[in-house]
């Protein structure tokens, strides 16, 4: 199972991650056995970039930071893609004892092949379900990814659609 929300354009950057933070945190609490990741974004400042870094759900490892910093008046991509692709195999270590698995969203570099999209694939295959979020420049690429077996929930459905799971 797949399933995956969407936010409007007017919604506030990062409001997907406290989301999917608050989500996890909470079915964490509740004993549920995680694989995944939540993303973080640490405020630099008003004339620095962000730093972005990843907690992996199900390890008691420090966060992985996913952004590299480029320097003042930069504007090129701080993605670090080589730490996203270590975070994504850490995740797919872990599969084996999760009930759910919850990534930040299907970005960019799922969409190109890369980051979580393996961990993705890897996981429907074990019938292990994955929530994720869809940003709505990624939507045709996901759509193509997901050929059709990814169920659109409503924002306010993801607590729902979890408890599902376990009935």
């Amino acid at each position: 199972m797949l399933a995956w929300f969407e936010l409007d354009e007017t919604a506030s950057p990062g409001q997907a991650d406290r989301m999917i933070e608050t989500l996890a945190q909470d079915l964490l609490a509740r004993g549920w056995r995680l694989a995944g990741a939540v993303q973080r974004n640490l405020d630099r400042g008003a004339d620095c970039a962000c730093d972005m870094e990843l907690h992996l759900l199900g390890s008691s490892g420090p966060p992985v930071r996913i952004s590299q910093s480029l320097g003042p008046g930069a504007s090129g991509c701080r993605l670090d893609t080589t730490a996203l692709a270590g975070a994504a195999g850490r995740v797919a270590a872990g599969l084996a004892e999760a009930e759910l698995v919850i990534l930040p969203k299907f970005g960019r570099q799922e969409a190109a092949g890369a980051g979580f999209r393996d961990v993705i694939g890897r996981a429907l295959s074990e019938g292990i379900p994955v929530l994720l979020h869809v940003p709505h420049q990624q939507r045709a690429a996901f759509a193509e990814f997901a050929c059709g077996m990814g169920s659109r929930l409503a924002p306010d459905g993801l607590r729902d659609w979890c408890e599902g799971l376990r009935t």
